[in-house]
């Protein structure tokens, strides 16, 4: 689709600076642009790029001062957050891209089923016996929803989503693909010969409102009662969501990070990539841990940094790094101290 300079400069508020009916149809950063390109700058380190971008418009911040003259093919568009408003876009670029309805064949719907209206299914989805499928919910290719399972409305499962029976879903949620919700959480009782013997899983996952889940994430159901993943959390890919476990409410989780069975997550936590949680303690909210930490006890203390395996507060943590890289060198120190002492009791 194509968008004039005065089209975005009303959406966004802004103030035009050259052709108003200059026409867009892409989106392109601001060193890669071309003509009937849009983009924006708003790192003061990429202001050099503005002045010889091929771009037809680029949104800036209002106070930008200019230091030379840019292109005369080139329309300014300022506006109070030049990233902000830039998000608008993409956001609206997104919405228009994705925006698909109806329903392909071939794909199998449960008579018992209820599907909302306004949405999409995509071909060889599959949605199981007593499903509730809410309005606007868009389901992709090869997705698959078990029995009585529940997705509310505005919600996307993008392809190879699958999703085990009785588990719940909320607003405004977004499934990446291969992300799989609802496998049973690892439970497994020791036996006398040695052998282990499965533990049922027949809890299941809730999975509140407006929450963003990255591609092969896996949370797994409860043992009993449910897994529960709260308003506005944002997990990255590859993360391993045990049964039983409670993230709250704005968490933000890195890539590879694993939660192990009935801890909680206090809200507004933020989990660096490859941090490991070990089962049954609490992390106190506001908590930031860095990556590759190992959480193996409960952090009771609201809004403080931590790192390191196993976790220690932020600030002793990095000075531990500082005296690991010289141990090579006091072992050596050490070792001359050893020889002296020695050659002064001979």
């Amino acid at each position: 689709m194509q968008f004039t300079a005065q089209q975005i400069g009303t959406l966004l508020e802004g103030r035009i600076e050259g052709n108003p009916d200059v026409t867009v149809g892409n989106l392109a950063k601001i060193e890669e642009g071309k003509k009937g390109d849009l983009s924006f700058l708003s790192n003061p380190k990429y202001e050099h790029f503005i002045y010889n971008t091929d771009a037809s418009i680029v949104i800036v911040n209002e106070d930008l001062q200019l230091m030379q003259d840019t292109k005369p093919t080139l329309t300014i568009i300022r506006v109070k957050n030049a990233y902000a408003a830039f998000s608008t876009i993409l956001n609206m670029y997104n919405e228009f891209r994705l925006d698909k309805s109806g329903r392909e064949e071939p794909c199998f719907i449960h008579p018992e089923a209820t599907i909302g209206t306004g949405g999409y299914i995509g071909a060889f989805a599959y949605i199981g016996k007593g499903a509730k499928i809410g309005d606007h919910v868009k389901i992709y290719p090869q997705v698959f929803i078990g029995d009585k399972v529940s997705i509310d409305d505005n919600t996307t499962l993008y392809p190879g989503v699958k999703i085990y029976h009785d588990c719940k879903i909320g607003k405004n949620v977004v499934v990446h693909s291969g992300v799989v919700i609802g496998s049973d959480g690892f439970g497994f009782a020791p036996q006398e010969d040695g052998t282990y013997k499965k533990v049922p899983q027949i809890g299941y996952v809730q999975i509140e409102d407006n929450v963003e889940i990255g591609a092969n994430t896996v949370i797994d159901r409860a043992t009993m009662g449910a897994t529960i993943v709260r308003d506005g959390v944002k997990l990255d890919n590859l993360i391993q969501i045990a049964h039983n476990v409670d993230i709250g409410k704005n968490t933000v989780i890195a890539a590879q990070t694993g939660i192990s069975g009935s801890s909680k997550i206090g809200e507004r936590v933020v989990l660096g990539g490859q941090v490991g949680v070990v089962g049954h303690i609490v992390v106190a909210k506001g908590s930031q841990i860095q990556a590759q930490s190992g959480v193996n006890r409960s952090i009771k203390d609201e809004g403080k940094k931590w790192g390191g395996t196993p976790v220690m507060p932020y600030q002793p943590q990095l000075r531990s790094n500082v005296i690991f890289a010289r141990l090579p060198e006091l072992e050596k120190r050490i070792q001359e101290l050893e020889k002296l002492i020695e050659l002064k009791l001979k």
